[in-house]
Order: C-alpha cells, then sequence, then structure tokens
C-alpha cells in the first residue's frame, strides 16, 4: 500500500467514518491517544454494565446486547489491558443476561422492538451460541479477567467445542479466539488440531469471491495468530494483493455485509477500511512508515 493509498484511507474515514472509528484510526496509525477511544466507547454503554445504543451497526435500539458486548471488548482489546471496575460491570451484565446453560444469546427478546437488521427484529431464536459465547469468553481469558460468570462460560465452550461436526466461518472465528487465549494450552492446541481442516474447509480461499464471505485474513488477522499456519504463503499473499486492489477510489473498502439501512452499512465501512488497513499494517505491506499503537493500562 502506497502512501497516496494511505491517505486516501484517511480521507475516507475522517469524512465517512463514526468519532468512535475517527479515534480508533487515530491511535491505530498515528499515535494518539487511547483514553479518546475510550471516551468515545463509554457513550455506548449502558448502567447496566453491558453496551448498546447503536455501536453495533445493526441494532440501533439503547438496550445492552450480547453482541454489542462482543464487538465492545475487540475495541477495548486494541488499546491495551482492560480496567477491572470496567470487566466487572460487563461480567455482571453477562452474567444477568446468560441462559441456563451458561452461554449466551447473540440477541436478548427485547431487540424485537427496537430499530434493527431483520435478522436479529424478526428472530426468535434466543438460545445459546457457540460465536458470542466463545469471543467474548476468549478475550476475558486474554486479558485475565477472573468472575464466575467467566468460569461458567469456559466450560459452556469447552463442551460445544469438543461436540463440534461442523462450523461457519464466524463460529470458526470465534472458536479460534477462545482455543488462543484460554489457559489449558495442551487441550487448546490438541482441540485446534482435531479441528483445522474443518476451519480451513469455511474459509474462501479464492481472493475473487464476491459476496459476505471471510478470507483467510479474516481468521488470521495478523501473522502470529493460531490458525495462520493453516494457510500456504501463496494463498496469504494473493488475499493480501486483492486487499490492496478492492481499495475503492474514494479510499474505503465495501462493508461486504448484508445492506438493510443506509446509515449501518456508511459506518461498516469505515470499520471495514480499519480493519483491512490493520491486516495490511500487520503484515507488513504498508509502505508508510507508522507509529505504532501505545497501549496504556485505562486510569481508573
Amino acid at each position: 500500500m502506497s502512501w497516496d493509498s494511505f491517505r486516501a484511507a484517511e480521507h475516507f474515514t475522517m469524512r465517512n467514518a463514526r468519532l468512535l472509528d475517527r479515534h480508533r484510526f487515530d491511535f491505530l496509525f498515528q499515535a494518539g491517544p487511547a483514553e479518546n477511544v475510550r471516551a468515545a466507547l463509554a457513550a455506548y454503554r449502558n448502567i447496566d454494565g453491558g453496551y448498546g445504543n447503536g455501536l453495533d451497526p445493526d441494532l440501533r435500539g439503547h438496550a445492552s446486547q450480547p453482541v454489542a458486548v462482543e464487538l465492545a471488548l475487540r475495541l477495548l482489546d486494541e488499546l491495551g489491558p482492560l480496567s477491572q471496575p470496567l470487566t466487572a460491570g460487563i461480567c455482571r451484565f453477562l452474567n444477568s443476561v446468560s441462559n441456563t446453560d451458561g452461554g449466551l444469546p447473540a440477541v436478548l427478546p427485547g431487540v424485537r422492538h427496537t430499530e434493527a437488521a431483520p435478522w436479529y427484529q424478526h428472530t426468535d431464536d434466543f438460545s445459546s451460541r457457540l460465536d458470542t459465547t466463545a469471543m467474548i469468553t476468549g478475550l476475558l481469558h486474554k486479558h485475565h479477567v477472573t468472575h464466575p460468570w467467566r468460569d461458567t462460560a469456559t466450560a459452556y465452550c469447552w463442551k460445544h467445542i469438543d461436540g463440534l461436526r461442523w462450523t461457519d466461518p464466524h463460529q470458526a472465528i470465534a472458536v479460534c479466539t477462545f482455543l488462543q487465549h484460554v489457559p489449558d494450552r495442551q487441550r487448546a492446541m490438541e482441540t485446534f488440531a482435531r479441528l483445522s481442516s474443518k476451519i480451513r474447509a469455511v474459509i474462501d480461499v479464492h481472493p475473487r469471491a464476491t459476496g459476505h464471505v471471510h478470507t483467510p485474513l479474516d481468521l488470521a488477522a495478523h501473522p502470529d495468530h493460531i490458525t495462520r499456519p493453516l494457510f500456504t504463503d501463496e494463498e496469504i499473499e494473493r488475499n493480501l494483493r486483492a486487499f490492496e486492489e478492492q481499495q475503492r477510489p474514494d479510499g474505503g473498502w465495501d462493508a461486504c455485509w448484508d445492506h438493510w439501512d443506509t446509515a449501518a452499512t456508511i459506518e461498516r465501512e469505515g470499520m471495514r477500511t480499519i480493519q483491512r488497513l490493520r491486516i495490511l499494517r500487520d503484515y507488513g505491506r504498508v509502505q508508510v512508515d507508522l507509529p505504532r499503537p501505545r497501549r496504556e493500562a485505562p486510569a481508573d
């Protein structure tokens, strides 16, 4: 990626992305302060410890939702260590909305009475989801967050991962996050070895695939990821080239999502542009000497 392409992505982000994502761009690529991101993210937090208020572009309502908490944790993970008061509130919320089996639904029944994407607003399935639960639990393990809910959710994840005979891309990404960070490393690596062929089978390695597809780089988002050995160097290289070529003339990347609302699509394009830039930077494809993010502990 050339300097001009990077600058085009910067201009796109500043024109179109949410304030939260503009602060993320500043932090990730220009050595900006993490506290600006934390402050912007705090506006989406509710008194129950969860997140809502449109943090996930497909959920426009105020109420906290498990998938919004998942997104919040992924964004907080970019910044460095998590504060104990913050994680205590998050775990309190998660404990309050978990199902009896210890897992989390993607969304709660109240979503049917809010503005939301059709696949959420019209759902009748509020059973536990391995993808949502595994991603959240994996990130809590990564940051050494201790809480009874985390332990219950860990048991849920192990039970359902051990029983996997098939997966899908979104679930595979979440399961790999769990396996990368759960403390029982021997069990995690043995499980990953068992599932590796199933995980690779649901990832589209063809760089020209269109639609809502998941590429090797969506899974192995950085070279040290647990799944990087599943793909050849040539497969990674082809997809990196495709990422560079898919940048639009305005500097952004398509959301590659189901478009149900114009505002949601614009917000996802801002998020997608930052994601693509991070991957290209982490794989050494950005021909610009960018400062590295200053990952700092939050001020309690």
